[in-house]
């Protein structure tokens, strides 16, 4: 079935409401996002593009992006959305990766990623002439494409830092939908503001509220005025926040408190939510507005959630340890805990998280090898570390992976690690994270400098100008500590779990 019959049934079924919309205004009714979508697809097909090639996305959150979505989908194409934080170098890269020979993106973006891509792949700007165009012919009928079809490249890091591309299918993102049409209960019947990036999982999320014939308010950036005109224009609304945004959320700065009965649901993930923080969360929005996620790239927004009578029923009991869960398996999904050799850990048992489904990815993108790691037997070994009480509640408690989360975005340290090891004054590195009051983590670079008890220190403005010259600003180490040398194991391995004791013990 082809993701984009969602949109075709909401255009028949509720073609005069609201489906896209600014902050203030209603862009597109079902019945014009439908027609948008049918005459892109047309266009894409005039372009020269058949079912089955890719379509990139550099994009911060506008108007256009699910129109441009649905019209690939519509015409058998994979988009491959991309987080618009990232360097234009990372962009490139991913292009590349996916073999995207058209790259649409909006105009903060563009120029500096055609000049990056230089002529090997086609960027076009969204408020341009040329995308215009693509809307000149006749709607296309939808492309019959198989289930296992990729439908979206979702692109995350790995332990080496370079990005892959999970393929996720149209089984894959209509197991999504009504997994979540399943649990999430009656704040279908709201509208969704997006206010997260639209590349990950508040775009995912938004494909329930398209089946369900919701309007979509697009916020461009999380800003007090939009945000509350959102909430006086089109409320109730519901929407995906990391747990920086949820705090942030709860500061007169960006949120009249007034305003917050114009919020329905709060759905939050992405990052660790302390317990003192959902708790604050609970006493300022209401236990009944928050609705936590567990997921992944690999298994999108599906693999565990705590819903609003389960975060209740934690409060009530006082039990800190079941608040500080991501709580229990999701509609069309198995779950459980492995040892290293697989075997199912027993209750209270710390192992890797597993998970099962038609949720999961098909694999990665030209990466067989990834592919086989991950998935065994069916399951998706996602990398995290956690454990599953009696009751079936999940609780994560590390990362099998050095993997940073930082204001809900992955880092990965080996990607910092490599671009620092470009400077020649620095003989090795190694990235942590640490723990941090706004953005959950960030990282911290632990530096050995070339030469004698670090007589050639590099200049810290320097290390932050190369890696600002490769990566995207929020993977940039916020501290620097200068050592003589890395602690290691007898195998030579850097024993990080040593230098976060280090970075602790320094106040």
């Amino acid at each position: 079935m082809n993701i984009a019959t969602l949109l075709e049934t909401s255009a028949l079924t509720s073609s005069d409401s609201a489906a896209i919309s600014t902050p203030g205004e209603v862009v597109l009714t079902y019945s014009a996002f439908h027609a948008r979508a049918a005459r892109l697809a047309a266009g894409l097909a005039a372009s020269g593009f058949a079912p089955g090639d890719r379509v990139a996305l550099a994009m911060s959150n506008c108007t256009q992006y699910y129109e441009i979505m649905f019209g690939a989908w519509m015409a058998g194409l994979c988009v491959a959305p991309m987080n618009p934080r990232l360097h234009v170098k990372e962009f490139a890269f991913a292009v590349a990766d996916s073999g995207a020979r058209l790259c649409f993106a909006t105009p903060e973006i563009a120029p500096a990623l055609a000049a990056e891509l230089g002529g090997a792949c086609r960027v076009i700007e969204t408020d341009s002439t040329d995308f215009e165009a693509l809307f000149s012919n006749p709607p296309a009928p939808m492309a019959d494409v198989a289930g296992d079809a990729p439908a979206w490249l979702f692109y995350t890091s790995g332990t080496t830092g370079k990005p892959k591309g999970a393929v996720l299918t149209h089984r894959n993102l209509k197991a999504m939908v009504v997994s979540f049409l399943a649990d999430s209960g009656t704040c279908i019947e709201d509208n969704i503001l997006h206010l997260a990036p639209l590349s990950h999982a508040s775009g995912m999320l938004g494909l329930a509220y398209i089946a369900r014939g919701r309007n979509n308010v697009v916020l461009p950036s999380l800003a007090k005025d939009g945000l509350e005109t959102a909430l006086h224009r089109f409320a109730p609304l519901s929407f995906f926040a990391v747990p920086t945004v949820v705090r942030r959320l709860m500061e007169p700065a960006l949120l009249d408190p007034a305003l917050v009965p114009a919020i329905r649901r709060i759905f939050f993930g992405g990052a660790p939510m302390y317990v003192e923080d959902l708790k604050r969360a609970a006493a300022h929005f209401g236990t009944a507005r928050l609705w936590q996620l567990y997921g992944q790239g690999e298994a999108p927004c599906t693999i565990s959630f705590m819903p609003p009578h389960l975060i209740e029923a934690a409060l009530t009991a006082g039990d800190d340890k079941r608040l500080g869960s991501v709580g229990i398996a999701r509609s069309g999904v198995a779950l459980r805990i492995v040892s290293e050799g697989g075997a199912p850990c027993p209750a209270g048992a710390v192992g890797e998280v597993a998970v099962k489904g038609d949720v999961v990815m098909a694999g990665y993108w030209g990466r067989d090898d990834a592919t086989r790691a991950a998935i065994r037997d069916g399951w998706l070994h996602t990398g995290d570390l956690g454990f599953m009480d009696e009751g079936g509640y999940l609780t994560l408690v590390d990362r099998s992976k050095d993997m940073i989360i930082s204001g809900g975005s992955n880092i990965y340290p080996r990607e910092i690690e490599e671009v620092l090891l470009l400077h020649s004054a620095i003989a090795e590195c190694s990235i942590i994270g640490v723990p941090d009051a706004e953005w959950g983590e960030v990282p911290v670079a632990f530096v050995v400098p070339l030469g004698v008890s670090g007589s050639a220190r590099p200049d810290r403005a320097a290390l932050d100008a190369l890696c600002l010259d490769h990566l995207a600003r929020y993977k940039r180490p916020r501290d620097y500590v200068f050592v003589d040398e890395l602690p290691k194991s007898s195998y030579g391995k850097i024993l990080k779990s040593v230098l976060r004791e280090s970075w602790a013990a320094r106040g």
